[in-house]
């Protein structure tokens, strides 16, 4: 009985790792595109959504709170009218 491994001619054990091969290749080409290309398309990979962005009003709003400019109540009655206004999603700022 001739295997793979013994056949005289034949492409030998070597030949069951391209499938291994091949699949290394696309999951890093995949990974790499979703890490850069993609990453700008739709909803991002990693959460940075939940966070306040730059100049944003929620972000104004926790900078002149950590600031001392305004007090507790001041900040959570301008937050509660953010979000009616904008219909933020969830409660954690």
């Amino acid at each position: 009985m001739q295997t793979l491994a013994n056949w005289d001619g034949g492409p030998g054990p070597w030949i069951l790792f391209f499938p291994l091969i091949w699949a290394a290749v696309v999951i890093g080409v995949v990974t790499f595109l979703r890490r850069t290309m993609w990453r700008g398309r739709g909803r991002p990979w990693r959460a940075t959504y939940d966070r306040p962005a730059g100049d944003s009003p929620l972000a104004v709003l926790g900078r002149r709170f950590a600031s001392g400019e305004i007090d507790e109540d001041e900040y959570w009655r301008r937050l509660s009218v953010l979000d009616e206004q904008f219909g933020r999603k969830g409660g954690a700022v």
